[in-house]
This record gives structure tokens, sequence and C-alpha cells, in this order.
């Protein structure tokens, strides 16, 4: 009986499976494939819109604009030839670049192929007018990264491109697809999961004539953050102007809070190239460019920094007391150690350090480095930051590079000599640093030893960003550290100073010199790294020129800059 009943219902589910066949493949069969062969579900994706970067007076650095690109769906796709020709008709291209394009990027079936971006509204409606000829036409809206100032900030923006393969792996998990927009260097790419907007996508059905039969379902695409930085655009300009026609580097930061108001290295370049379809070819000329306009030089160009040195060298004769302000040593010119002369640029006669910062005086320097010692130098520079990261909020950054004996033995095998000893104090023999180390270094000694975190952000979405506020302070003795500020105050002051062309009215200025000697037949790098008080606020400043040749260059750049923020009521 048992059996029996299973076997009944075993039969049973034979014929309902069997009703359910004629049902759908007789009865309602012409309907099902009419189903199949004249409608489609499409995918077709909807990019977020990229989150605007504005300078901290919400001056536009970073905008977004409408923009049209054509696409293919491969899977609708009839006469590939009749539809190229219509297109590159249309287009004004060659029709092969269409189908290399097209080869290029065909990945899957059932995902659309970019074959033309950025094609401009007029034409966009010329094909929107003609899509129901062309089943496998899509025309998608979109968005365009745009920078309305051009060079202007270009380091500290970056640019935006179309994310490569590694990427794509790489952050495949947080939301990004083979078509995302992505930030390269700079702010673009250091807060880009802030800027980047989510992507959505349109699921329809449409039949064989292209035409949209429903909406099967929609995800609205979401608008990135924007963000405020601490940039400020006029003094970006500024900066711009004073170092036309040099090759260097100009770095404003407010004493206050580590606020960096101007950040310009020059050569620089215009991020608009690498989004404007019209200006692809420019890119490789970019980077095969021999001067380098895609670097950074602020905070990935190494230099010697020459004088600027000095600075943590008599922090570091004071604050181990091994000598006081009113020690003094005799310059003649020269100094010979070992059957070797090291010169200086003047006979200077009787220097203390008041006077030796002053007057930049390399044979103070010898004497006292030999007094110290190599390993007190470098533990005094790393003390103020030399050789480490300054952790600003952009990609890339260098550490330098201090050299010591410990280090030249282990890596080297190599015997650490007196001559060593020498260039290091005054800036030489191997010292590398990055400009934003220097402005940041003189940042704290400005501060009496309260030292910030350099940083560009400001706020993101309409929310001040707070987190680098903090402030430490060095274990180096306040003494020290105003005893070097009325040396670098001479050097300005006091009629024989290296750096009098910045003894401006209203205006107090201090800082130090440095011509920094270079390998080979080039001229020396220029450098001035100070600070001014002005009514509006208290900044560190850097300038910088490579191959500038005398230091005098950079005060005569840093003169200018001051004078041209007085003039704006920036400082």
């Amino acid at each position: 009986m048992r059996i029996k009943i299973i076997r009944l219902a075993i039969i049973g589910l034979f014929v309902l499976i069997a009703v359910d066949l004629i049902y759908v493949q007789v009865i309602r069969g012409q309907y099902f494939y009419h189903l199949s062969t004249n409608n489609r579900i499409r995918i077709v994706p909807l990019e977020g819109w990229r989150g605007r970067i504005e300078d901290r007076n919400g001056k536009i650095l970073a905008d977004r604009r409408v923009s049209y690109n054509v696409m293919v769906a491969p899977q609708d796709l009839l006469d590939q030839q009749e539809l190229f020709r219509y297109l590159a008709k249309v287009l004004s291209v060659d029709q092969k670049k269409i189908e290399e394009t097209y080869a290029q990027k065909k990945h899957a079936l059932f995902a659309p192929v970019v074959v033309a971006e950025d094609i401009g509204r007029d034409k966009a409606i010329i094909l929107e007018e003609n899509k129901y000829l062309y089943p496998s036409l899509i025309v998608q809206e979109g968005f365009r990264r745009s920078y309305p100032l051009g060079k202007n900030s270009a380091h500290v923006l970056g640019y935006v491109g179309k994310i490569n393969r590694v990427q794509k792996e790489k952050f495949k998990e947080y939301g990004y697809s083979p078509q995302s927009m992505i930030g390269y260097s700079g702010v673009e790419e250091y807060y880009d999961a802030y800027l980047k907007g989510e992507e959505g996508g349109l699921q329809i059905e449409v039949n064989s004539r292209g035409q949209q039969v429903q909406l099967l379902s929609l995800k609205e695409p979401a608008t990135g953050q924007d963000i405020r930085l601490t940039i400020d655009s006029d003094i970006q300009q500024i900066a711009m102007d004073v170092l036309e026609g040099k090759t260097g580097v100009i770095i404003v930061m407010d004493m206050a809070n580590g606020e960096v108001l101007g950040m310009t290295s020059v050569p620089a370049y215009d991020p608009n190239v690498f989004v404007d379809v019209k200006e692809q070819s420019q890119i490789a000329r970019l980077f095969n460019n021999s001067s380098a306009p895609l670097l950074n030089r602020a905070i990935k160009g190494l230099f010697p920094p020459g004088s600027v040195f000095k600075v943590p060298v008599a922090i570091g004769g004071l604050d181990s007391r091994k000598i006081t302000m009113h020690t003094t040593y005799h310059c003649d010119g020269s100094y010979e150690v070992g059957g070797m002369t090291f010169r200086c640029t003047h006979a200077h006669g009787p220097e203390n350090l008041i006077e030796s910062l002053a007057h930049s005086c390399n044979i103070y320097y010898y004497r006292l480095g030999l007094v110290l010692g190599a390993d007190m130098i470098q533990q005094y520079a790393r003390q103020l930051g030399l050789g480490s990261l300054t952790h600003i909020d952009l990609p890339y950054e260098e550490s330098g590079h201090v050299p010591s004996r410990r280090q030249r033995s282990l890596r080297k095998k190599e015997q650490w000599y007196t001559g060593d000893t020498l260039n290091l104090s005054i800036g030489q023999g191997g010292l590398l640093v990055t400009p934003m180390q220097m402005i940041r270094m003189m940042a704290t000694v400005a501060n009496s030893g309260m030292e910030l975190q350099p940083h560009v952000i400001k706020a993101i979405g309409g929310i001040t960003v707070d987190q680098y506020d903090l402030k430490g302070d060095i274990k180096i003795s306040r003494e020290a550290l105003e005893t070097v500020q009325k040396g670098m105050r001479e050097a300005v002051t006091n009629y024989s100073g290296t750096a009098h062309a910045l003894d401006l009215p209203e205006l107090y200025v201090a800082g130090k010199t440095g011509t920094a000697q270079t390998s080979g037949d080039q001229l020396s790098h220029a450098w001035f790294v100070g600070y001014a008080k002005g009514e509006a606020r208290n900044i560190a400043f850097c300038v910088f020129l490579e191959h500038g040749d005398s230091s005098q260059n950079a005060c005569l750049a840093a003169r200018e800059l001051l004078l041209g923020m007085q003039a704006k009521d920036l400082l």
C-alpha cells in the first residue's frame, strides 16, 4: 500500500511537470519567444559625481561639469561596421580609431563599451535622436573633472584618471569598478575615498530596436563629499608669479596651527590635461619632460640644505652647553684640517654665535661641529624633524637623509672622517632634506619648541577636521631656541646680515640663508627659510631655488613674496 502511494505521487509530479512544459512551450510559447528575441535586459552604469575641492576662502580649485560618453552594448550589436561608420561621421573621427577602442575595451558581452568620451552636448543630441536605428548605441551622461585655476595649486591637488588594472584589483572591495575615476597624486589621491562618488546604475528592458520597454530597477548614484583646503589660492598665485621662469619651491605655513597656506612647486603642470580628451597627447610629454613638472619638489625633492643647517648645529651647541651665545671663534677665511683647506665666504674675524648666524660664517660651524661631533649633530637634526617624514596629508612624501658614522659603517663599511663632520656642520656631505622638512623645522624654532603638524585639509563635507591641531614640545631648552631666534633676526636687521634684503617696514622677519653646493658644474641651490610676523597672521616660509646660485636670489624672491602678501592683506 505504501509503495503504491509513493508510485502515484511520483506519477503525479511528472504529470504536473509535463502540463507546465506544455503550458510554457505550446500555449504561451509564442509570448515567451517574443520576449526572448525582442527584449533585452540592459545594465547602464551611472557614475557618481566627484566632490569639489575649494581653497580656504571657498574658491573652487577642482570642479565638475556635465559630460557625454558614447557606449556600445555588445549583446545588441547587429552590424558593427554600419554603426561605427555612423559614429565616425557624427563624431568627426577616424572609424579605425573607434574600432580599435572597442576592441581594446570590450571585456564582457553584457558590459557596455565606451568608444568615445566627452563628445559635447550637440553631438550627444544628434546621436540620441537617431538611437532607434542602432539598438546597441547608448549615450550616457556623466561628469568631467575641471580645474578652473589651471597650474595654480596643481601639485597640491593632483589629478584624476581611469583606474588602472593594479588599483582595480586592489580597490575592488571598496566599490571601484573598471570604469571608475580615481585620484592620482595630491589631495585627489590622498582623500579619494571622500571625494569619490558612489556609483549607481539602471537595469532597463529594451526591445530589438534599442527602445526602452520598462525600467526594471534603479540605484541612484551618490555625489562625493566636498573638501575645503587650508590653501589660499591668492598666495599660490603670488608664489607662481615670483617663481616664473625659475625652478623651485615656495611654501607658506601658519605658525599657529600648521595649516599650509601655500605650496608651490615649479615647473608646474595643468591638471586639466589629464581629463581633457583633446589634450591627451600632452600627457606623455609631461612624463618625459626632463624638468620633471609632475614632481612635487616641496615634499619629494631631496636637496642639501647648505647653511640653513647651521640652525640645528647652533641649537645643539647651546642646548648641550658646549658653547654659550658669547662663545667666540676667529674666522680668517679658511680652516685647515688634515692637510685639507675648508673655506668661508669672507674673513669675518672674531664671531660669537649671534654674529655667526647673521653672517653665516662657515669657520664658526666647522669649529663648533668638531666640538659637538657627528653623532650629536645628527641627534639634534633628528630632534628637529630632519631625516623623517613630516606626515603631511599628501602621498609620496620623502623622508630625506641625515648621514651618520654608524650608518656608514654598517651599510658601506666605510670610515667616517673629520672632513665628513666639517661638511655636515654646514649642511653638505650627503645630507638631504625636503623643503617641507625645513619649514617645519623653522616653525618649531620660531615657536620656541612647539612642534606643529603640517596639513592641507580644513574641512570634509562641511565638517572641520581638527585631528591635526595637536601640538607637542621638543626636548630642547627654550633659552637655546630663543638665542638662535636672535641670530636669525640679526641676519635680517644687521646691515651686513646675509638676509638684509628682507628688512621690511612694518614686518618682523627672521630666518637663515643657504647656498648649497651641487655636483659637477651646476649652479648651487639657493635657500631662504624663515618666519614673518604680520598683522593678519604669523607665518613660516621657505623659498628654494633649484640651481638658483646665490642665496641672495632666494632672499629677493622671498622679498617679492612677502610684499605681494602684504599688498593683498594676507600677512
